[in-house]
């Protein structure tokens, strides 16, 4: 009995511990419990208030607009205009070429723009939205919008395209926009920005190059949605920063008239005003049309941009190198005269000049010349004489302080600067000693003398002023002060009179400008690409284009009180007097008579089959041809 009683006490005791333990336990879950609840309701209060709101709550991002490039009277050269637009966001596409079927039928795509589409939407990896169509006339927009909801992957929307009111004519000075590619998604750490269908890009020239200032900031428009999507009202909208505007020194009339003058031939020409360096005016042409970049060029397009041999997605401007011809013997009559030639000394010019085992030409016997009527006239042989009793030594720093192969801070990646040799770069470059064959070569700009018609241009600019011009072209960025360079006054008044002589009685006596009391003073250049015999040269039927000397001239105006500067080179044109000197000649009468020179044009596009986009439609209908494909009208019929 006594055991019993014991062993009930014991159970008793054994119990009431357990109970303890599980109470303690309990008691310890509801304390944890009571904590979360705590934790979750007071200090993370506001992620989860922000959870619950985004399920209800979506934003809709807002692409900034682009700033605009103006002129430097304030017209357009880069804007924007209003625009529907649809797009593929391929993340979201279930059948692609079901899809793509669907909108050809919709929107009559051309089967041009069809491949460029399947190109893109192959290449975009699943992240980068794909142009279907910018501009979109507002019924197809309304099509495709009533259709949403079959055509997944498709978005429409409204917002601005880029728009250039100049086209072709400021292709390579503006570049062009397009969608960012893999490798600039990635290279800009992923910016969701670059993801918005309708936000481009600067791909090329100044559009690029000022992307930082154009670009702007996005905004976003805040919308609440049930669960199933449908929208509820719109919220306060986050506004988006446009780009910044950014002002040109071009004279966006006088560029395009140039552009035009140029007609049919590769070449480029600039216009400097010397007073401040401005750039007036710098087209590279032919070109391509900038708002066909901006929508989406087609693969048959491209083919016939980058296979013509005129080069039109080259920058010739500062891209391009040639050889300098004749447009560098006023530099090197500076020279001369600083290393103490006398100007009166003649050399007697029999059209040939003998150096070892070689004959050197020139283009005419001139007979006895001295050195102004080796300038007025071009007489190789003066030069060539004359710069060998010099030496290269004292010819190359001269002309380089005249900005041959000099660098220029202006906004392009895609400057090429030229070379002018000299005994010690010929060391480093090639490892040999510089020759005597060398400095003949150089003396009129031929061998291995490189420019581009920029640099060309500031050495029009620098003789006019005798000061170091430097070329400038945003507004905002300060004038470089002038500084005089290292030239005597009376051998800068000489080289000027001279190259008056060139327009008004010499190799440039065509190219006189048709107004009364303003001369020009400039120098023709014809650069030799190929060795070639004088008849070669001159039978153009026979050769090859590409086979034809360079055309080249520099000019400033007017001769007395220099403002203006001027350079032009025309691929393959021939004779610097025939092609290069009238199309300077013109350009700058623009400056002073706008109806003479409106009227010079029309008769020069009437004598080469019409208007810039005339000329341009019958070309891309004869490559078309030649290519078998169908007209672009029977395309889009």
């Amino acid at each position: 009995m006594k055991h019993m009683r014991i062993t009930m006490a014991h159970q008793s005791i054994t119990f009431s511990r357990r109970m303890m333990v599980l109470g303690g336990a309990e008691a310890a879950v509801g304390g944890l419990l009571i904590g979360r609840m705590g934790w979750l309701a007071i200090a993370q209060n506001q992620k989860y208030q922000l959870l619950s709101e985004s399920n209800r709550v979506q934003l809709i991002p807002v692409p900034p607009r682009r700033g605009w490039i103006i002129d430097r009277d304030g017209k357009p050269i880069a804007i924007n205009k209003a625009s529907f637009r649809v797009d593929l966001i391929p993340q979201q596409i279930v059948d692609g070429p079901k899809i793509i079927a669907e909108l050809q039928r919709l929107m009559s795509l051309p089967p041009d723009e069809v491949d460029r589409i399947t190109r893109e939407l192959s290449q975009s990896r699943g992240f980068q939205p794909v142009s279907v169509a910018d501009n979109v006339p507002y019924e197809q927009y309304a099509a495709i919008t009533v259709r949403l909801p079959d055509l997944p992957g498709v978005a429409a929307s409204r917002g601005f395209t880029r728009f250039y009111p100049g086209g072709s004519s400021v292709g390579q000075l503006i570049g062009y926009v397009g969608a960012a590619s893999v490798t600039e998604y990635e290279k800009e750490n992923k910016n969701p920005l670059l993801l918005i269908p309708g936000v481009k890009i600067g791909k090329e020239g100044l559009e690029k190059t000022l992307e930082p200032v154009l670009r702007g900031e996005p905004g976003g428009q805040r919308v609440e949605v049930t669960a199933r999507g449908k929208l509820v009202q719109e919220l306060d909208p986050k506004p988006d920063r446009s780009g910044g505007t950014v002002q040109l020194t071009i004279d966006s009339d006088l560029h395009q008239y140039a552009a035009r003058r140029i007609g049919d031939q590769s070449a480029a020409i600039v216009v400097i005003d010397v007073a401040t360096g401005d750039i007036l005016a710098m087209p590279s042409m032919p070109s391509f049309n900038p708002n066909n970049f901006s929508d989406g060029i087609s693969q048959n397009e491209w083919k016939m941009l980058s296979g013509d041999d005129h080069l039109p997605l080259v920058d010739k401007a500062l891209e391009s190198l040639y050889p300098s011809g004749s447009t560098i013997k006023p530099s090197m009559a500076m020279a001369l005269l600083n290393a103490g030639i006398d100007r009166k000394q003649k050399v007697n010019c029999t059209g040939a000049f003998q150096l070892g085992n070689h004959t050197f030409h020139c283009d005419k016997r001139h007979g006895p010349v001295d050195m102004d009527a080796a300038v007025v006239h071009s007489c190789d042989v003066y030069f060539y004489t004359m710069c060998l009793r010099v030496g290269a030594e004292k010819l190359s720093p001269m002309v380089r302080s005249m900005g041959f192969g000099e660098r220029f801070d202006l906004p392009f990646d895609n400057q090429r600067y030229g070379t002018i040799p000299d005994p010690d770069w010929m060391t480093r470059k090639y490892h040999r000693k510089w020759q005597g064959y060398d400095t003949v070569n150089m003396s009129i700009g031929q061998g291995m003398v490189l420019i581009n018609p920029m640099q060309l241009a500031v050495m029009a600019s620098r003789l006019a002023t005798g000061k170091r011009v430097v070329p400038r072209l945003l507004m905002n960025k300060p004038i470089v002060p002038q500084t005089q360079l290292a030239v005597d006054q009376d051998h800068l008044d000489f080289i000027r009179l001279a190259m008056a002589g060139v327009v008004d009685h010499g190799t440039a006596a065509g190219a006189k400008l048709p107004l009364d009391g303003i001369q020009m003073a400039g120098k023709t250049g014809t650069a030799q690409t190929h060795n070639l015999s004088a008849g070669e040269r001159g039978d153009y039927t026979a050769s090859q284009w590409k086979l034809r000397d360079h055309s080249l001239f520099m000019a400033f105006v007017p001769f007395n009180n220099p403002r203006y500067a001027a350079a032009a080179i025309v691929e393959h044109g021939g004779f610097g007097a025939a092609v290069a000197a009238p199309l300077v000649r013109d350009t700058l009468l623009f400056l002073y008579d706008r109806q003479k020179a409106i009227a010079a044009l029309q008769a020069f596009e009437q004598s080469i089959g019409g208007t810039t986009d005339e000329r341009l439609a019958r070309k891309t209908a004869s490559w078309r041809s030649a290519n078998g494909l169908l007209p672009l009208a029977a395309e889009k019929a």
